[in-house]
């Protein structure tokens, strides 16, 4: 078989990276090594993945498909993997843990203190993302669970997902903003005279999620919660925050919560896990979380 899993994963490094060098770092070898697997790959196969002729070598038509198809065969190779180990112990070498920007990982605290008080050997990995990046960590990416993920989820008999309950979305400004002594019930012609904050979708494969966003308002886009409220305080902006982000700077007086004619209320939060995986890592986090009462109270 002349495509290995190295190919794949020097792809997905590349896409993810941005160029050969960083992908090189990323996969601790040398450009040179990256591109000679890639040449080789393009001529044993008599295909091109890599347009060359810019500055930057950009993935053709070919190439993404075989990048979008080598994740599933790398997310397949993973899955055996943890299967392998779990058929010795019963207990995998690491769980992926894929939270949404929107949940608070400090609520996570307590919970991360008692796994490691049970003493197993099994490696905690969290990572964020935002809007549908959440479900793609999921069903393309390997996570074992992803917690507070928004929006519909997949359907798919390879994965099983269980509604946390909601999020209460509001509209906020600095008191400085010219929106904060605005006559109340904003309407979209208004808003669309002032810049939004928004929240970029971390998602690459999956189709992008936009919420309470139109097309005619000017945007400052960001990667996280936190420099979207701080592009707020500073009054750079207005937008949506889901409450319990926006509540303490409401309490401080540092932002200022404005009634819209028009807007998505409130968003359904889900946590999801992979089937077929059921190793006793993921089943601790599983039960744990889903009987959390902080969790709970917060999508109450």
């Amino acid at each position: 078989m002349r495509i290995n899993l190295d190919v794949l994963l020097i792809l997905d490094a590349l896409e993810k990276h941005g160029t050969f060098a960083a992908a090189a770092d990323s996969l601790f070898k040398t450009p040179a090594a990256l591109s000679y697997m890639i040449q080789k790959l393009e001529s044993d196969l008599d295909i091109t993945l890599l347009d060359r002729s810019g500055h930057r070598a950009k993935f053709t038509d070919t190439g993404r498909m075989m990048l979008e198809k080598g994740r599933l065969l790398l997310n397949a190779a993973k899955d055996l993997e943890k299967q392998a180990i779990q058929l010795t112990s019963g207990w995998e070498k690491e769980l992926a843990i894929a939270l949404d920007d929107s949940f608070p990982f400090a609520a996570l605290l307590p919970t991360i203190d008692a796994f490691y008080a049970l003493n197993k050997q099994t490696r905690l990995n969290f990572t964020h993302h935002t809007l549908a990046g959440s479900w793609e960590e999921l069903t393309h990416n390997g996570a074992d669970i992803i917690l507070g993920a928004i929006n519909e989820p997949p359907t798919s008999a390879a994965w099983s997902y269980r509604m946390l309950g909601t999020l209460d979305n509001v509209f906020v400004v600095a008191p400085n903003h010219p929106l904060a002594t605005a006559s109340e019930g904003l309407t979209n012609e208004l808003l669309c005279l002032h810049r939004a904050v928004v929240i970029s979708d971390s998602a690459r494969v999956c189709h992008p999620l936009q919420t309470n966003l139109m097309d005619e308002q000017p945007q400052i886009r960001v990667d996280d919660f936190h420099s979207k409220v701080t592009l707020l305080r500073a009054g750079m902006g207005c937008g949506f925050l889901p409450r319990h982000i926006a509540s303490p700077w409401l309490a401080a007086g540092e932002l200022v919560e404005k009634t819209v004619n028009s807007f998505r209320q409130k968003d359904v939060a889900y946590i999801a896990w992979r089937n077929g995986s059921d190793g006793l890592a993921q089943r601790w986090w599983r039960e744990t979380l889903l009987a959390s009462a902080e969790i709970r109270r917060l999508y109450q």
